[in-house]
């Protein structure tokens, strides 16, 4: 089981000690209304509007980011509160304190962590473990995953109270941004299905690979209620092949092959060259011939220049990004991050 590293190498750190419309007016937040004043020059008045409209067309990146970072907070705590209140109504229908209504449900969902669990982590994970032996690493790994599997079984049970106690309703909206979707942009399912998925992604991206399993499963599930387009956003700094390949995937949708190259370029991330996508064509069924010559001439590479452009005035700056009805999912997240996103637009949609 691979788990997110950026969370053990920081759960790592802490031991050994060595990854809405911000303006919703909101009233009794501390944050200013968007037609609140923030200056005046003689008798003009500049609002957080005008401020706001001037970062998103100064630094359109960075306006998204703040955006997002600031929902994500807010979203995070009420997600706590909601838990919270949940926990305690159901602890006190039962007669005991929250803690110790907790603990006990999260007993029955957790087992004890095996050796081979441990071993298995620490093969999958091991050009993460900075030189450390198995042995030096075990009680750190069986302390990581212990505290996985406690925060799964809590996150199950707020799921399941969540389902079974009174109705939640979220009044607080995601920041979404306008992604202009081209006709030749590569997707799946219909163009007037209720929730459409925006993928910027990178072939030579492990984390974009590994999202794909996760894509599957989504169109498996919802099936036409779903809409997935792909963007390309190769990070060329850290995969020198992304952008060749890139180009390779618009040559592909050319002849109508993009879906089936896509997953041959995924399935061999490790030789992305020229004579490798040149060869993958052919096991794809494309004129060979004609995919070189597309591929030679550069003819999509301002394409996947302005792909780059559109991403990083998003504030994507890692991949996978995933839109959801134009709300941003980062990284290479579990299935049910993404279907509660997709749920949520569904109830809103009324589908």
């Amino acid at each position: 089981m691979i788990l997110t590293m950026r969370t053990f190498l920081t759960f790592v750190a802490l031991v050994v000690l060595l990854a809405c419309s911000t303006g919703a007016q909101q009233t009794g937040t501390g944050q200013p209304g968007s037609q609140d004043v923030a200056a005046r020059v003689g008798d003009r008045s500049i609002t957080v509007k005008d401020l706001d409209d001037r970062w998103r067309q100064n630094d359109p990146a960075g306006s998204a980011q703040a955006t997002q970072a600031l929902y994500d907070g807010r979203r995070a705590a009420l997600d706590d509160i909601i838990a919270s209140m949940l926990i305690e109504d159901a602890a006190k229908a039962k007669g005991v304190a929250a803690a110790q209504f907790v603990d006990a449900e999260i007993a029955k969902r957790v087992k004890p962590i095996t050796d081979t669990d441990i071993a298995v982590f620490y093969g999958e994970n091991r050009g993460q473990m900075q030189g450390r032996t198995l042995e030096q690493m075990s009680g750190l790994i069986r302390g990581y995953l212990e505290n996985q599997q406690r925060q799964s079984a809590r996150a199950a049970l707020v799921a399941e109270l969540r389902k079974a106690g009174p109705a939640v309703r979220v009044m607080i909206d995601a920041p979404r941004q306008q992604i202009e979707i081209a006709a030749e942009d590569p997707s799946l399912g219909p163009a007037n299905a209720p929730v459409t998925l925006v993928e910027f992604s990178d072939f030579q991206c492990p984390f974009c690979q590994r999202v794909e399993p996760t894509l599957k499963q989504i169109k498996a599930k919802y099936g036409d209620r779903v809409r997935i387009v792909w963007k390309d956003f190769p990070l060329t700094q850290i995969h020198p092949q992304a952008f060749d390949a890139a180009q390779a995937g618009n040559c592909a949708r050319e002849q109508g092959k993009f879906w089936e190259f896509h997953d041959q370029l995924f399935a061999n991330q490790a030789a992305l060259q020229p004579d490798s996508l040149k060869k993958y064509a052919g096991i794809v069924g494309m004129n060979e011939a004609a995919f070189a010559a597309c591929l030679d001439s550069g003819k999509f590479r301002a394409k996947v220049e302005a792909a780059l452009e559109t991403g990083s005035r998003l504030g994507v700056g890692s991949t996978p990004t995933t839109f959801i009805n134009g709300r941003a999912v980062s990284g290479a997240q579990p299935l049910d991050v993404f279907t509660s996103v997709i749920d949520e637009e569904l109830q809103r949609a009324g589908k």
